[in-house]
């Protein structure tokens, strides 16, 4: 249990390993279950399960974390505040899947589906599957993307430009308000405004203004996408 649970572990992540590729396995394989079987998702008892079931995953997944980080005493403010778009999509869908609030849940939707799913496809992690850290990231970003299709599949609301300019606004000025002020006071690198994380997809997207211009054009990319893909469900239309 101590290497489980060790600060630092000689079990590294390799990328597209047996393990990862698992991983991303399980989610893709609970996307499709999810939306080929979207009717029985909106029958009040197997709503009610997952809906829960998603809520304690996303919850225990968050607080195990802290709890870990201060137990080891590595715990500081500019590495381990839910702060990331994937901590922020995090909280959301638990305050989404308790009210079934709909603007929550578009707001989920937008920020939560393609981040966490990107995030398990290049994970910016050490660890590997010996390691408590391997199975909290992947099952906590797993939770965090499955609960934004989740949302609108099982509860009747549509996915409207307006929805999804909103949501783009929220991103862009919660953007500012992290670059300008949350990372040059704390010296963190919240949201990868300060740098890109290694071995992940934005160390692809250039250096300097270039940077954060492919970070927005990549942003609005993913939202159209997503609303197409929402306006291409029946309940959606």
């Amino acid at each position: 249990m101590g290497t489980w649970f060790d600060v630092s572990s000689t079990d590294m992540f390799q990328p597209f390993s047996t393990s990862h590729l698992l991983m991303l396995a399980a989610y893709a394989c609970g996307v499709l279950v999810m939306i080929i079987l979207r009717k029985k998702l909106q029958q009040k008892h197997a709503h009610a399960i997952i809906r829960w079931l998603l809520f304690l995953l996303l919850l225990s997944s968050e607080l195990s974390y802290q709890g870990w980080a201060i137990h080891h005493g590595v715990w500081r403010f500019p590495d381990h505040m839910p702060l990331h778009l994937c901590g922020i999509a995090s909280i959301t869908a638990m305050l989404a899947l308790i009210f079934q609030n709909k603007p929550f849940i578009r707001l989920t939707y937008f920020l939560a589906v393609v981040p966490a799913m990107l995030a398990l496809i290049t994970p910016d992690l050490p660890y590997g599957p010996e390691h408590f850290r391997f199975w909290k990231f992947f099952l906590h970003h797993i939770a965090i993307s499955w609960s934004g299709i989740f949302l609108v599949l099982s509860i009747p609301i549509r996915i409207t430009l307006a929805s999804m300019l909103r949501a783009f606004l929220f991103l862009v000025s919660y953007a500012l308000v992290v670059g300008m002020l949350i990372n040059p006071l704390a010296g963190a690198n919240y949201l990868y405004l300060a740098r890109p994380a290694a071995d992940t997809l934005l160390n692809h997207f250039g250096s300097g203004i270039m940077y954060y211009i492919n970070l927005i054009v990549a942003a609005f990319v993913a939202f159209i996408l997503l609303y197409g893909i929402a306006k291409s469900f029946p309940e959606n239309k």
